[in-house]
């Protein structure tokens, strides 16, 4: 069976990532952009990071140009706005595709984990978010339009678990 830990992908300063390095954490994945309606998500995003961050949560923002090409720039460009606008402290991972044949096979495995409306598996929007408990099993899927302060119920049951 295929959990988080399996999957690698390539952090936003060019570093790879193992998911494996992050056992035993929850993990709060989302598909991000720059010039969205939601980006000001990456605040509430901010916020959980620094809530529970240091009871175990780790928050993973994966940039996304393929909704209304809304993250268009180089990842330097999208590490150095987000920083410079967000105070984001948090990982950003270098941009992927979420959808379709060369969609990152972590996004492809979230999906399939946890479909979205009417059993659903692709994203329809930025700022998909999908909370991943420590044993690396999705526990649930987020909309877009669900503030990250709304989950912090969610979190705060997947820590104590």
């Amino acid at each position: 069976m295929t959990v988080l830990t399996d999957f690698t992908a390539t952090q936003i300063n060019g570093t790879p990532l193992s998911f494996a390095d992050l056992q035993g954490k929850v993990l709060l994945v989302v598909n991000t952009a720059s010039a969205c309606g939601f980006t000001p998500q990456f605040e509430g995003l901010e916020a959980l990071h620094k809530t529970y961050g240091a009871q175990g949560l780790a928050v993973i923002g994966f940039p996304c140009n393929q909704f209304g090409a809304q993250d268009a720039g180089t990842n330097a460009e999208i590490g150095a706005f987000c920083q410079r606008n967000y105070g984001v402290s948090f990982v950003m991972m270098e941009k992927v595709e979420v959808n379709g044949d060369h969609a990152h096979p972590l996004f492809k495995w979230l999906k399939a984990e946890a479909p979205g409306l009417l059993g659903s598996e692709a994203i329809k929007w930025n700022f998909t978010k999908f909370l991943v408990g420590k044993d690396g099993h999705v526990l649930k899927r987020y909309a877009s339009m669900d503030a990250p302060a709304k989950l912090a119920g969610d979190i705060e049951a997947a820590l104590a678990a």
